[in-house]
């Protein structure tokens, strides 16, 4: 076996070039062009819109509800329709974004929020441009005309101009239709709400339509816990309002006890020493268990809420195997040793508020800053939404993004009467954090596995691991002593595991900690098939087979931030064979942990990483450029990539990227350019107008000689002679290190 390597030296930080071109309609639009029928009806629909919000001030100003053509790019956004005169960005101006629900295509639908001065100009410059068309094209407007717009010698109106007109043809493009969205589905029980930001204050425009609201009943500035009357009242007096609605009681999923009430048995176990600290997240510890030394235990539930025996079963047997896990599974053994626990009992078993249990994460990981690695197994019985993220789950990727800590939780369970597919529940919708399925040890997925994608398009699960199924489930430890136990509950805490000993034992970053997991797990045979099932692939048992390769691969990891627009390292020096070609297949895995926003609804995430992995080639200007293993071409001199191909082939807008190899690769030798070197290259787009663009980022490479041989040394001596310090990460040194940096020092 190989060593994993950490790279470490100098990547390069470079501004956005390119300046915003001419404006110019899609390739295509020729055959589609924009109508005087078109434009007419757009003013129209806005003017209805108008006419409302005129004579309703309640939130002082317009919401819009934008249906568009297709899944459309940032840069296909509205740029001057819905624009405010005084010039305010106008993707600050979007309030939500969903799919539609067709069945023939999927179209973005975006709701902005503006005034009725933006309005206004938009119907006013929706006539201006019908009648230049007409006086000057007709009855449409194609791409050609557009692109030659100026040997036309238009004479346009001094009120809006070329650049405006060309702009608003582009925008009338995109659209389909204006109109305002209203909700219109009851509920049955106290939900979370989510209302649109407006220009009013929550409380006061609650005040105003005779609801009084307490502050500890509102999560975040939007988002708050009404009562079934509350949201009555909100449905009848101003339903558009209401963004997104989840229920808050919510049923934990069942885990299945399949042999129960053995004899309690001896179990012993050692004084914990310097073994670092795990948080789990769950129901109440039962502090009779033989490893309750291990567990430091905190009750976050109200005194007055009633607490039996039952509430302690499932948080005890999670934390089992956390501490103990590979001494009550030999067959599972992963090499990982103990873990020390701080368990936070929040829920109850059966039904909880989802609401209370995120204040009480948010007070945990607060509190405990020292803690990186936590665990959360609970999970509603509800499906998840396909059009935004559950409040649980955007609370865990807030936190994660201001916090350097990493949540991993469990994919929820489908009950047994459930025979068909069930989406995942959650908070398993969470983008940012590792979300975990089960499978059985005939790596199948489990019978009561749940499924993704999160808002059509993330990848849910992430991973998957054993959890048992039917009857042969993971041996656990809790209030009936040793119990067979089947579920993602039981699946996740190994996962966790995993993550603990790589970021608090070796000490690599969270990012380049989970990008080792997708990498182990999705290895070379990853299958797109499964991925809304198993995720990239099931995780392997023994931490060795994490952070090694075999005899003929190269597995190496570097870490940074990105500083600028592109961030890149163009001097990976790779091995050649005899004839001077490149005898590897690659895989490749990028991973960061980006900021969201939840009222972006399906345009979730802030940031885009687009990772671009290949050889280095001269390009036609001169410089250097990458022949990617994947073909991606984004962000390339004329890249002519639409948004639905970016998405489905190169991930666009996901935080994980995986260039997948084996089967999508030639097992022939290719050729290695000029000097045998290869690349990275990072570039950054932001959704809205605030900036994030230092964003720590992981990445691991995978090397697969075609011919079997070992070439690791080679690339060691390389990667030196081109400035690279290169660490082998050797487990027993990195044990030893972490054992003297925690061994405490008496001082005489």
């Amino acid at each position: 076996m190989n060593n994993l390597l950490e790279l470490k030296g100098r990547f390069n930080h470079y501004k956005n070039p390119v300046g915003r071109g001419a404006i110019s309609l899609p390739v295509g639009a020729n055959e589609r062009p924009v109508t005087i029928e078109h434009l007419d009806k757009l003013k129209s629909q806005l003017q209805k819109i108008y006419n409302k919000w005129e004579n309703d001030t309640i939130i002082n100003g317009a919401l819009v509800t934008v249906y568009c053509i297709d899944v459309i790019a940032k840069s296909n956004r509205l740029k001057r329709l819905l624009s405010e005169p005084s010039g305010q960005n106008d993707d600050d101006n979007i309030r939500g974004a969903k799919f539609n629900n067709s069945l023939e295509k999927t179209k973005h639908v975006f709701t902005y929020f503006v005034s009725l001065n933006a309005l206004q100009r938009s119907i006013r410059e929706l006539e201006l441009t019908k009648l230049v068309v007409e006086k000057n094209y007709g009855n449409n407007i194609n791409k050609i005309d557009v692109d030659n717009i100026k040997q036309k010698n238009i004479n346009f109106p001094s009120n809006l101009g070329i650049s405006n007109f060309c702009q608003i043809i582009k925008d009338a493009y995109f659209v389909e239709d204006f109109d305002v969205f209203i909700e219109t589905e009851q509920v049955e029980n106290t939900s979370i709400i989510s209302l649109y930001k407006t220009g009013v204050d929550t409380k006061e425009l609650l005040r105003y339509l005779g609801i009084n609201l307490i502050e500890n009943k509102m999560l975040d500035a939007t988002t708050l816990r009404l009562s079934k009357e509350e949201i009555d009242i909100l449905l009848t007096k101003a339903p558009y309002l209401i963004a997104m609605k989840t229920k808050d009681l919510a049923d934990l999923t069942n885990d299945d006890i399949i042999q129960n009430n053995r004899a309690k048995q001896e179990n012993f176990i050692t004084e914990p020493q310097n073994e670092p600290v795990i948080g789990v997240i769950d129901t109440l510890f039962d502090e009779s268990v033989y490893f309750a030394n291990w567990v430091e235990f905190v009750d976050m539930i109200d005194d007055e809420i009633p607490k039996n025996l039952e509430d302690r079963f499932h948080g005890t047997a999670v934390s089992s195997i956390i501490v103990d896990g590979p001494a009550l599974n030999p067959n599972l053994n992963d090499g990982c040793g103990r873990f020390k626990v701080k368990h936070f009992g929040v829920a109850t078993a059966g039904k909880f508020s989802s609401f209370s249990i995120l204040k009480s994460i948010r007070i945990a990981v607060k509190q405990n800053p020292q803690i990186k690695v936590w665990n959360l197994s609970l999970g509603s019985m509800f499906e998840i939404n396909p059009n935004f993220i559950s409040p649980e789950a955007a609370e865990l990727d807030k936190i994660q993004s201001e916090y350097d800590v990493v949540f991993v939780v469990s994919g929820t369970n489908k009950p047994k009467t459930k025979t068909d597919n069930m989406k995942i529940g959650a908070p398993a919708d969470s983008i940012n954090s590792i979300v975990v399925n089960s499978v059985d040890f005939k790596n199948q997925a489990a019978s009561y596995h749940r499924t993704g994608p999160v808002l059509s398009f993330f990848y849910k699960p992430d991973v998957s691991y054993y959890g048992g199924d039917k009857l042969d489930g993971i041996n656990v430890y809790s209030i009936y002593g040793e119990t067979l136990q089947t579920g993602t509950s039981f699946a996740a805490p190994w996962i966790t595991r995993k993550m603990a000993y790589l970021i608090q034992i070796l000490g690599f970053s969270r990012e380049v900690a989970k990008a080792l997991i997708i990498d182990s797990a999705a290895g070379w045979n990853r299958k797109d098939s499964n991925l809304c099932d198993i995720g990239y692939g099931i995780v392997p048992i023994r931490i060795e087979d994490i952070v090694s390769s075999r005899d003929d691969e190269i597995k190496f990891v570097f870490s940074g931030a990105t500083e600028q627009y592109e961030t890149s390292a163009f001097n990976i020096p790779i091995p050649v064979d005899k004839d001077n070609k490149y005898p590897f297949i690659t895989r490749a895995t990028l991973c960061y942990y980006p900021k969201c926003s939840r009222n972006q609804g399906v345009d979730y995430t802030d940031t885009e990483i687009n990772f671009q992995f290949g050889r280095v080639t001269k390009s036609s200007t001169g410089g250097f450029k990458l022949n990617t293993f994947d073909k991606n071409t984004q962000g390339e001199i004329c890249d002519k990539t639409k948004e639905n191909s970016a998405r489905e082939h190169w991930r666009k807008w996901d935080n994980i990227k995986h260039i997948a190899a084996f089967g999508k690769q030639s097992t022939q030798a290719k050729k290695s350019y000029d000097g045998a070197i290869c690349g990275v290259k990072m570039t950054i787009k932001e959704r809205l107008t605030s900036k994030h663009e230092t964003i720590p980022f992981g990445i691991v490479i995978t090397l697969k000689e075609i011919n079997g041989v070992n070439r690791i040394s080679d690339f060691i001596k390389n990667c030196n002679l081109k400035g690279w310090l290169v660490n082998q990460v050797d487990i027993k040194n990195r044990i030893e290190i972490n054992n003297v940096a925690e061994e405490e020092i008496i001082f005489d």
